[in-house]
């Protein structure tokens, strides 16, 4: 069944923020909440859907989820309908007593966004003070019991302090440390010319974080850099075969979706090709029968030279990059050195 490989679900609780970051997928972040938004009565809806489709981990984002005032009450009735939930914030609003009421309400783990080892670095995508607001927020979450890690978006600003960002997450008691590749959309197509790391900066730092993974303590994951996958396999490989492993890379579509503040459901956060809407049509439905979900599940769809790649089982390219260049989610991955045998140069 379809529902087995339904793996993680976020949900785009508010697209409300009390930040403006420079690399936000949104062009439009509210300073409130908007009359559109899921109703309390849509998010338990949801939730009992999710319930019956095989208890998916429901990630509760933003914008910034705290901007809800009901986030606690759905958080609760999450965690009583048996699913995993996380929690995706900025940090900057969480003090003890959220920390606390999101650890009571069934808060597993969270996830703060670091974009830079020092203040200066990460005030320039997040806005001054925020670092240290961050900071603080993430350690008012793992004082209340709760994991935290923390995302860090790679860029050409920031990419010096990769070495620097894992001691930080290391030392201030995280997890993991989840290396995102920005992805041109919303906020971040305004960066891409200037920001984007190219296809060999990517190889280079993509086998940096392999090679620490390895060494530890510290696990890494890497996001939305789905040819990571490709790396790991070249290392592990043998018998000189690629790895046909089940898919590990993009997972939009495949193991995940994204649903937004106003129902609609989409592959992932950063590919924007909506699937349908969960106010008109039930996830499951939308899960099970969308033609863009069928899709991204054929690996033999896939054109150009991710089509022609043996690894792409295992990596798949990321869809929304590859729609971002081309205007279609299937094909190339653009910023990925490998240059497949059988593919035309």
């Amino acid at each position: 069944m379809l529902t087995e490989s339904f793996k993680r679900v976020y949900w785009e609780t508010t697209a409300g923020c009390n930040l403006r970051c420079i690399h936000c997928r949104r062009l439009d972040v509210l300073t409130k909440q908007s009359s559109e938004e899921l109703s309390l009565s849509q998010a338990k809806s949801l939730i009992d859907d999710l319930a019956a489709m095989g208890k998916p981990v429901l990630i509760l984002s933003g914008g910034e989820p705290l901007f809800r005032k009901d986030i606690f009450e759905i958080s609760s009735y999450a965690k009583a309908r048996g699913l995993g939930v996380g929690i995706s914030t900025n940090g900057t609003l969480v003090n003890e007593e959220i920390a606390r009421h999101l650890k009571d309400s069934g808060i597993h783990y969270g996830s703060i966004s670091l974009d830079g080892a020092k203040a200066a670095t990460h005030d320039i995508f997040r806005g001054k003070g925020n670092f240290d607001r961050a900071v603080r927020g993430a350690k008012h979450l793992m004082q209340a019991g709760i994991k935290v890690q923390v995302n860090f978006t790679v860029t050409k600003q920031n990419v010096q302090e990769l070495a620097q960002m894992y001691e930080m997450a290391r030392s201030l008691g995280a997890y993991a440390l989840y290396l995102f590749l920005l992805v041109p959309v919303g906020c971040g197509v305004k960066l891409a010319d200037s920001q984007m790391l190219d296809a060999q900066e990517v190889e280079t730092w993509l086998k940096w974080a392999h090679q620490k993974d390895k060494e530890g303590p510290l696990p890494i994951k890497t996001i939305c850099a789905p040819h990571y996958y490709r790396i790991e396999s070249e290392a592990g490989r043998r018998g000189g075969e690629p790895s046909q492993d089940s898919r590990k890379g993009c997972l939009a579509g495949v193991h995940m979706c994204f649903i937004s503040h106003k129902g609609d459901v989409f592959p992932c956060g950063y590919l924007p090709v909506s699937c349908g809407n969960i106010k008109e049509t039930p996830l499951r439905k939308i899960w099970e029968n969308s033609p863009v979900f069928k899709n991204l599940r054929d690996p033999d769809l896939l054109e150009g030279r991710c089509g022609a790649c043996s690894y792409k089982l295992v990596c798949g390219g990321c869809r929304a990059r590859a729609y971002y260049s081309h205007q279609d989610y299937l094909h190339e991955e653009p910023y990925c050195a490998y240059q497949p045998a059988s593919a035309p140069a």
